[in-house]
């Protein structure tokens, strides 16, 4: 038999074994991923220097500061700001890391002793059935409090609450994609809705400058110049311009509907007054470094979700270890009501529980494998999620760099077709040529700016996205 001496030796043998917390499974280690040192489209030598692995640093908890001010636009300031307070996609993911921290909070009360206490009253009789057919009733009083502990032996314990904190800190990047993801789309739907705007205004030119035409044709058929032929063409054109006109009242309203949602305000109350279109794209730096993508929430995300099935490897494996549960109970018993709480009525027990798995049919080894696999696949979609980043920013580079050049021509075309416009009008009114030569000259010119204006919104959508896909911005001052 053990002494006393020998037992607390023995119990704080245990006791120093559970406070070093041998942990199963190595140290975590962030995973690497194709980095290249510059974009290609913003004027780099990437395309010469290729690409090497890099061991990920998310920098996705930076202040990105108010990006869509680059913009210069009151108005597009004034929505972002009610939606970072308004947007509930927002709020949901803010009350979902609230959760997540709830849950690593729940984890780590694992590491200490769980104490429960009650008290009861137990009335209780004996039948007569028996030898000698007594009966008796009589009544137990108990007031007992059991603890129990299991020590953290094989990091069962430490590598469930290192799970629980990065699955709550992906949680928190989820919140800041959502959040950015949310900053972005109502971005490109209010730049939408100014080239909406724009095109109202080209439109309502054209509506004006189509009326001027029909009634100098008419002018022309009463003196016996023209027909009532051209009369009617003139009439048509002027008719299907006001239907096109009209119709771009339906997608502006749905482009405010869809601003006024992500604000967090009813669309039946919520109005955008119509301005002219004369956002301008802001300058790019010429050179924008590769690290900057390292803010992206989305990649911050994909990286914590490997930390945390690391971890659960670290906790199937430690399922292979033997459990050691440490208990005690103690309290007060008796059979009367006054002698409930006196001394000798006390009661108590002690001692250590130890179990081991001995056949579990492979489970234990069946589920560490998963784990592992489980892993091996959050790392190939963390890569993925590097890759995809890389290929958003060189998608959205590549178009404001096409779609500057495409501005600039559209906006000759738009030129000669002017142009064209003012000699086929002259020369009609000079009884040279026909009508139709001038609708002719009227409708390349209506194609010709609203394609302009089109491409204007693309470059506005694009460098939208470009800041989106960088994680925010561009400023290394914002790392």
């Amino acid at each position: 038999m053990f002494t006393s001496v020998s037992k607390r030796s023995a119990l704080m043998a245990v006791c120093m074994a559970a406070l070093s917390g041998c942990t199963a499974g190595p140290q975590y280690l962030r995973p690497s991923a194709l980095i290249p040192p510059a974009y290609k489209e913003a004027g780099s030598q990437s395309g010469q220097d290729g690409v090497i692995w890099e061991t990920s640093q998310p920098g996705d908890t930076v202040s990105r500061g108010k990006w869509w001010e680059k913009f210069n636009d009151p108005k597009l300031n004034e929505l972002e700001e009610k939606l970072n307070n308004g947007n509930q996609n927002v709020a949901a993911s803010a009350a979902a890391v609230l959760a997540a921290k709830a849950i690593v909070r729940e984890s780590r009360s694992q590491f200490l002793p769980t104490v429960t206490g009650g008290a009861g009253i137990t009335n209780q009789h004996l039948s007569t059935f028996g030898p000698d057919k007594a009966s008796a009733t009589y009544s137990t009083f108990s007031l007992p409090v059991e603890a129990s502990w299991e020590p953290d032996l094989w990091g069962r314990v430490r590598n469930t609450v290192n799970a629980n904190t990065f699955a709550a800190e992906a949680s928190a990047a989820d919140l800041e994609n959502v959040r950015l993801a949310a900053q972005a789309q109502l971005a490109v739907d209010y730049y939408q809705l100014r080239a909406q705007d724009e095109l109202k205004r080209v439109l309502d030119t054209t509506v004006s400058a189509y009326r001027e035409s029909m009634e100098l044709t008419r002018n022309l058929c009463d003196a016996g110049i023209d027909s009532d032929e051209a009369v009617a063409q003139a009439e048509a054109s002027w008719q299907a311009a006001q239907a096109q006109d009209t119709s771009l009242g339906n997608l502006r309203a749905q482009y405010e509907h869809a601003i006024a949602a992500l604000t967090g305000q009813p669309a039946s109350s919520f109005t955008i007054p119509a301005q002219l279109f004369d956002a301008r794209v802001p300058a790019i730096p010429a050179g924008l470094p590769s690290q900057l993508l390292e803010r992206r929430p989305d990649v911050a995300a994909a990286e914590r979700a490997v930390a945390q099935a690391y971890a659960q490897i670290g906790v199937s494996k430690a399922a292979f270890f033997p459990a050691l549960t440490l208990a005690a109970t103690g309290g007060f018993e008796n059979l009367g009501f006054l002698q409930w709480l006196a001394w000798p009525s006390r009661v108590w027990s002690i001692g250590p529980n130890i179990a081991e798995t001995i056949f579990d049919g492979g489970l234990r080894k069946a589920t560490a494998q998963q784990y592992q696999a489980t892993y091996d696949q959050t790392v190939a979609n963390y890569r993925q999620t590097v890759l995809t980043a890389f290929q958003q920013v060189e998608d959205n580079l590549a178009a404001l760099r096409v779609l500057a050049q495409v501005v600039e021509q559209q906006d000759g075309a738009i030129k000669s077709a002017n142009r064209s416009l003012q000699e086929a009008t002259a020369r009609y009114t000079a009884g040279i040529d026909p009508y139709l030569n001038v609708i002719a000259a009227e409708t390349i010119l209506l194609n010709d700016e609203q394609t302009a204006v089109s491409f204007r919104a693309q470059q506005m959508v694009a460098s939208v996205q470009l800041i989106e896909a960088l994680g925010g911005g561009w400023e290394n001052t914002q790392r």
